[in-house]
């Protein structure tokens, strides 16, 4: 017996009856050996770990566009933040923690340059529409590396589902569905405050008689609520309170901090220059990097364009705006 069947045998006398087993996993798109030391959830999470999607992360915004802070979070902490709260939630239902901790690193693999802004430009001109979870899904399966990362189905369904109206298919996934959004809530709040966008006194102390008063506090009473309320059960959830006070919540930053406040004061100008690039591109798509221009043929040019703009990272998209469209000073040597 090797070392990943030892696991394998660990997970199937330890792990809960609504877990998924490593073991069995639907498989790969492609059929590979397996590895005589790792399950196949630990490869998928090695895997992105690994990808340049991954380190790319750090310099794409959360809230903040381009934040030079260094205490703001940028889509890299808030993957991170997301994994942590994720394995805790696995580990107390006896979850497989690491199928979670796979598809929590990946959630995010998609996601534009400026946060949402940036996805919501691409999804108004490329003509097949564009949404991050899917356009991380397609990180995974076809860009990352000549023919994708090639994961498993459960990876890959957490990957898709993590936002939207539909579950994924395993517990796992719907405990990185449910983390995302306790991650993203509570740090923005965090955030908001730091930047001097919201003070504690504005949150409604409804939220905060339930949730808690402190950062700490709220994530440790979600968390709790959550493992509380999905134990033995074939489904993840909240208890009724603290599910009213967590979207209420949510609500409450999409109307203070998402939309029109300090944190989005650049927005316009972050749309306009995306939807510049995603133009110049289409119009002259030779002044592409050699290995989008490759496969032109076999996606398409606004497809192939949408994946060059989605995989900007902040910066990197200020940097080749500026040399495509602001003129350089002339020098005389």
């Amino acid at each position: 017996m090797n070392i990943r069947e030892i696991t394998e045998k660990i997970e199937r006398e330890t792990l809960s009856e609504y877990a998924m087993l490593s073991e069995n996993t639907k498989g790969r798109l492609f059929y590979e050996e397996k590895c005589s030391i790792r399950t196949e959830f630990q490869r998928d999470r090695d895997r992105i770990i690994h990808s340049k999607a991954f380190r790319r992360l750090k310099h794409k915004t959360q809230v903040f566009i381009a934040p030079e802070g260094d205490h703001f979070r940028t889509r890299l902490t808030h993957t991170l933040e997301v994994s942590q709260i994720s394995r805790t939630i696995a580990r107390g239902l006896r979850l497989n923690e690491d199928l979670t901790e796979a598809i929590a690193l990946g959630h995010d693999l998609g996601h534009t340059p400026f946060g949402h802004t940036g996805e919501d430009v691409l999804n108004s001109i490329y003509i097949g529409g564009f949404k991050h979870n899917e356009q991380s899904l397609r990180v995974v399966d076809v860009l990352e590396r000549e023919g994708g990362l090639n994961l498993t189905f459960e990876v890959r369904d957490g990957i898709l589902n993590h936002t939207g109206d539909a579950l994924p298919s395993t517990l796992e996934g719907q405990v990185v569905k449910i983390s995302d959004k306790i991650a993203y809530i509570n740090h923005d709040i965090d955030d908001a405050i730091r930047g001097g966008i919201l003070k504690l006194s504005d949150i409604p102390k409804e939220y905060l008689e339930v949730l808690g008063t402190t950062h700490k506090k709220r994530i440790n009473t979600m968390v709790t609520d959550v493992i509380k309320n999905s134990m033995g059960k074939n489904i993840i959830s909240m208890s009724e309170d603290v599910l009213k006070a967590t979207f209420g919540l949510r609500e409450f930053l999409f109307q203070n901090v998402y939309i029109g406040s300090k944190a989005k004061k650049e927005e316009e100008k972050a749309r306009n220059m995306l939807e510049f690039l995603y133009y110049y591109f289409v119009k002259k798509p030779e002044k592409l990097p050699d290995e989008y221009i490759r496969k032109i043929d076999v996606f398409g040019l606004e497809r192939v364009v949408c994946d060059y703009i989605a995989g900007m990272t902040d910066r990197y998209a200020i940097l080749v705006f500026h040399e495509l469209f602001v003129p350089k000073s002339w020098h005389i040597y």
